[in-house]
């Protein structure tokens, strides 16, 4: 069976993931950023509506993965919140600046994880590691249970030979969960060219707001005119697709 999480920008896509049938969501803030740690009221509110499970983002802020001392003590925090609203689980990712992976800090955030029987999802923080087969072992000695990546490339489906390799290097050990670009279009593809068992994205549709009035003096009024939120028609396409494949 293949599993599908979704990346949730808010709780109402989260509801979507649920109703389209993703077997988890990983809920975060500002994707545009790449994403970033929801506020907690919306991890708690979607704790109370989703009985899927619920992964949370724990990155500080937009940018490189590097993070200094003041950084890393706020995200060690943040993983024992949510592992006290009773979260599923996190998604982390720490480099070094040479380009490693920060395997001391993500230990230690992983052993945190740990203590409130959360799983811990290493993101593409992974695609900027100097060496994705080298970091593959990296992040299995420091315990995550899953791999969030493209394979080094900008999607997924040209990342897709790389993938293929990282799940056969991986073998039982930790899984691979390729995300970037992938559509209910591109999923039978993806499928194909790398045998995955979970794939990650956010499935997104514009949807029109409620206002009637828009100011436009200001260049980019059109913004406030659609809202982006997870569709979970194309949720289920995407699953009927991959599952269709396998």
């Amino acid at each position: 069976m293949i599993n599908l999480e979704v990346c949730s920008n808010s709780v109402r896509s989260a509801i979507a993931a649920q109703e389209g049938g993703a077997y988890r969501v990983e809920l975060c803030d500002n994707l545009v950023e790449g994403g970033t740690t929801p506020s907690f009221a919306q991890i708690q509110i979607a704790r109370k509506l989703l009985n899927i499970k619920l992964n949370v983002i724990i990155r500080p802020r937009g940018g490189d993965f590097l993070y200094d001392d003041l950084e890393f003590e706020i995200m060690r925090s943040e993983v024992k919140i949510c592992g006290e609203i009773g979260c599923d689980g996190v998604v982390i990712g720490l480099l070094n600046p040479d380009g490693t992976i920060d395997t001391t800090r993500t230990k230690e955030l992983v052993d945190i994880a740990r203590e409130h029987e959360m799983s811990v999802t290493f993101h593409r923080a992974f695609d900027r590691c100097n060496d994705l087969f080298k970091g593959l072992e990296d992040v299995i000695n420091t315990g995550c249970d899953r791999i969030l990546t493209s394979g080094g490339k900008d999607s997924a489906l040209e990342g897709a030979e790389n993938i293929r390799k990282l799940i056969e290097q991986a073998g039982e050990r930790v899984i691979i969960m390729p995300g970037a670009g992938i559509t209910e279009r591109n999923i039978a593809e993806l499928v194909k060219q790398t045998g995955l068992k979970e794939f990650h994205g956010s499935f997104r549709s514009a949807y029109s707001g409620k206002m009637n009035y828009f100011n436009r003096d200001m260049s980019d009024w059109k913004e406030d005119t659609q809202l982006l939120f997870s569709d979970k028609e194309k949720i289920r396409e995407a699953l009927k697709q991959a599952r269709e494949t396998c």
